[in-house]
């Protein structure tokens, strides 16, 4: 391979890592359109090669909305609803499966491609092919999420299960950026090991947040409690409230106060950190990169925490609904870049030989990348 050829290789490679990541995004946009549209359960079957065709006749679309008038939902919630709007509700869910298809495509045909053109190392493969058994995994989650809505007397997905499909979904994406921000021509110094610490832990504790921010959505635990700084009157509800229910456990996913003070607690723990992390770096490292990026993190965890407040106070309307989830999405994009830039990234100058080490059809060959 020529020297010239291995920084548009990591280019397109990057390119690609980052489209993913994008097409993630999106797909979290249109399933939290779905869930606050009450559309995940218009389509009752998994059919992950047919159902990417939807009813194309006046016949299919009345065996489609039989199917669904047979659900608990319907008979609870939406008795009476007509075929029009149960359409509206169908393409809702029929779309966010239709793209994680898509990106199911835009995942393994490039990376074959990439892989018999010998353009991944080892480490960026496995990491890879890992992220493609969390793929896996994530569209079987999907349809156990939905199943646990179909259960006699449920109008909607269980809570626990909703979080968990959210959350792998954000563990795919922070997966994607690592690798794609790995994937930089320049080289990277590390941060200092207090910043970098930091730094790594970070992400972790947005996937934390993420997390809990499913529950709220999947409890409606966003309904209740629309004030702040207190909850109707209270800093911390008392803890007969908090924990009403029985087993205790339960409380965690059940009791719509306990999960929504989790949810506050947490973006309170995320916005210190990130704005003690954010002066540490500009103290320690006045105008570096490294201070630059905490900066960043700390801009868009103050502008999550404005939109949460908001959201909170208006009751959840769609559109804040949305935008909360999404910003979520960039908080964690941009403390994932962080976190692994701050490890630091050595590329050395070559003039010959391979600029990284194969990891595909032309290594089996032994001809080299």
């Amino acid at each position: 391979m020529r020297p010239a050829e291995s920084p548009r290789r990591e280019g397109a490679v990057r390119t690609w890592l980052y489209l993913l990541a994008a097409l993630v995004v999106a797909m979290v946009a249109v399933g939290g359109a779905t869930r606050l549209t009450g559309s995940g359960l218009s389509i009752t079957e998994w059919r992950p090669v047919t159902g990417v065709v939807p009813p194309l006749s006046a016949a299919d679309w009345a065996t489609e909305f039989e199917k669904y008038r047979d659900t608990p939902q319907y008979r609870i919630l939406n008795q009476g609803l007509g075929l029009s709007d149960f359409k509206v509700l169908y393409f809702w869910e029929w779309g966010h499966r239709l793209l994680g298809r898509i990106v199911g495509l835009v995942f393994f045909l490039p990376l074959i491609a990439f892989w018999w053109r010998g353009m991944l190392s080892r480490r960026l493969g496995l990491g890879l092919l890992t992220l493609g058994i969390l793929g896996g995994a994530q569209g079987a989650i999907g349809w156990i999420m939905v199943a646990s809505g179909l259960q006699p007397g449920m109008t909607a997905v269980a809570p626990i299960k909703l979080a968990l499909h959210l959350t792998m979904a954000s563990l795919i994406l922070a997966g994607l950026v690592w690798l794609a921000a790995g994937e930089r021509s320049e080289s990277v110094a590390p941060a200092r090991p207090r910043l970098r610490a930091v730094a790594l832990a970070l992400p972790a504790l947005v996937l934390a947040q993420i997390f809990l921010g499913g529950l709220v959505a999947g409890s409606h635990a966003g309904l209740v409690h629309n004030t702040w700084p207190t909850m109707d009157g209270a800093l911390i509800p008392p803890a007969e409230t908090l924990f009403s229910v029985r087993p205790w456990i339960e409380n965690f996913v059940d009791n719509v106060t306990l999960v929504q003070l989790n949810h506050r607690l947490t973006a309170y723990l995320l916005l210190a950190v990130a704005l003690a992390h954010a002066a540490d770096a500009r103290l320690a490292a006045p105008g570096s990169a490294v201070a630059r990026r905490a900066t960043g993190v700390a801009g868009l965890a103050v502008a999550q925490a404005g939109l949460g407040i908001a959201t909170l106070l208006m009751a959840v309307p769609l559109w804040a609904a949305l935008a909360h989830q999404v910003l979520a999405m960039a908080v964690l994009v941009m403390a994932t870049v962080h976190a692994r830039l701050s490890r630091g990234l050595v590329r050395a100058t070559r003039t010959t030989g391979p600029a990284i080490a194969p990891f595909g059809f032309e290594a089996l060959a032994g001809r080299g990348a």
